[in-house]
């Protein structure tokens, strides 16, 4: 998976990743509210960078993490703890919108989530299909 930064602090993925240019990216929103994602399954095609677009209506800050199952089960079970600056690793604070591109280079699923203590058990999670 390669990516871009978007609009806030973000992680990227422990894949390999590169920069990549943003302007022709396609377009994905995701919206949160009462602590689920609007969505459950989102479809993008590879090798093409998609601009994701995070918008929380939730009075609570939420996240977005992006990865394969490890990646989560290492996020739940609080072994990464902090968010630096990975695209793929979004901080999404209440009442706001936040950006992050990413290009998914193999076909397959990943996983979008929010690991905020209770959310992902409570269903705050999908699955990103590469096609």
């Amino acid at each position: 998976m390669r990516w871009e930064r978007g609009s806030a602090a973000v992680l990227a993925l422990a894949a390999a990743c590169s920069t990549t240019a943003g302007a022709d990216a396609r377009e994905v929103t995701l919206t949160m509210h009462w602590s689920r994602f609007d969505k459950a399954v989102v479809e993008v095609p590879r090798g093409v960078p998609v601009r994701f677009v995070y918008v929380n209506d939730d009075p609570i800050a939420h996240e977005v993490l992006v990865g394969d199952e490890a990646f989560h089960q290492r996020h739940e079970t609080g072994a990464e703890t902090h968010h630096g600056a990975r695209p793929n690793e979004t901080e999404v604070p209440s009442g706001s919108t936040v950006t992050t591109t990413l290009t998914f280079d193999q076909p397959g699923e990943v996983y979008f989530a929010c690991h905020v203590p209770g959310h992902y058990a409570y269903g705050m999670k999908g699955t990103v299909r590469v096609v």
